[in-house]
């Protein structure tokens, strides 16, 4: 059998290779053509009598894998190691085998660790440090000012942002995601950490080893984000607030208080047609009333078992 290239269960023809990594997927498994199915022990019999099987513990990380390895047997020749727009700062370091991408901007005192790959028009603000074998997609930005004014008689007094970003080794950064720098000590992204498109990282963040955010994620000012958490799409954790490792923010959520234990955590209000969204939400402008008339009436029971 030859084999012409990987695609999902739905779409994979005889010369592909694809996988089945969860139960709940199975009827896929019986009406798709691919040629090769990567499945765990408990699925064998249930790929072998249609296709070729690779027999994993983990057919998601070892399809992953198989990415990876497909990737290098199919890799186009390479460009310049540094395109030649690309505006690099005399006074900054980059590692001799890091990749430059067109139209990048490293500044000043910048740092780009070993193996480091700056995809285009990505932009490495005046002393931030990139660790090594990191992956900054298109239009990333690390070490712009963080958002700091103060306010006086009816107009904003910008502050300053003297801190900078660190970045640790084998972080990868989607398209269009913000790292902002610090007030005064430095914005710190741990090691492994992953990063979706459009994220926003205010001034100050920290986060830990190997957490992962998806797309439109925002994180205020000053947050403390522990290691292995996740944080889905669209969430949004606010300034000053402190998540313990392995915390996992479903997405959409607004995280509104720091979270001490390990676990799953959702806050969002479902969805709905407008005209019941409306009559709820005026039912939750009544809560605090309510709250208080059952306080009162569990009060006046209390008394009258007394009586």
């Amino acid at each position: 059998m030859s084999i012409s290239g990987l695609a999902p269960l739905q779409s994979a023809q005889s010369s592909h290779i694809s996988f089945l990594s969860q139960a709940r997927y199975q009827s896929q498994l019986a009406v798709s053509l691919a040629g090769c199915v990567i499945v765990s022990p408990a699925l064998e019999s249930q790929v072998a009598q249609r296709s070729a099987a690779i027999i994993a513990d983990d057919p998601y990380l070892y399809f992953a894998r198989l990415t990876q390895l497909w990737k290098r047997s199919h890799h186009k020749p390479a460009g310049p190691r540094i395109h030649p727009s690309a505006v690099i700062d005399p006074d900054a370091l980059i590692a001799d085998d890091a990749v430059i991408g067109p139209l990048c901007v490293v500044e000043r005192g910048a740092e780009v660790g070993a193996a480091t790959v700056l995809k285009s028009r990505v932009t490495i603000g005046e002393d931030c440090k990139i660790g090594a074998r990191c992956l900054l997609h298109s239009g990333v930005v690390i070490g712009a000012d963080g958002f700091g004014f103060a306010p006086v008689q009816g107009r904003w007094e910008k502050i300053e942002q003297l801190g900078a970003v660190r970045i640790g080794n084998d972080v990868e950064i989607g398209a269009n995601t913000c790292i902002d720098r610090g007030a005064l000590e430095d914005t710190v992204i741990e090691d492994g950490v992953k990063l979706d498109n459009l994220i926003q990282i205010g001034h100050n963040v920290h986060v830990g080893q190997h957490t992962a955010m998806a797309g439109c994620v925002g994180v205020a000012g000053s947050a403390r984000i522990g290691a292995h958490c996740t944080v889905g799409g669209g969430a949004v954790v606010l300034g000053h607030l402190s998540l313990a490792d392995h915390v996992h923010i479903s997405a959409a959520s607004v995280v509104t208080r720091s979270i001490s234990q390990p676990g799953n955590y959702t806050g969002m209000f479902p969805l709905d047609s407008n005209a019941n969204w409306e009559k709820n939400a005026a039912s939750l402008k009544q809560l605090s009333r309510l709250r208080d008339r059952i306080k009162a009436l569990e009060a006046d029971n209390q008394n009258n078992k007394e009586t």
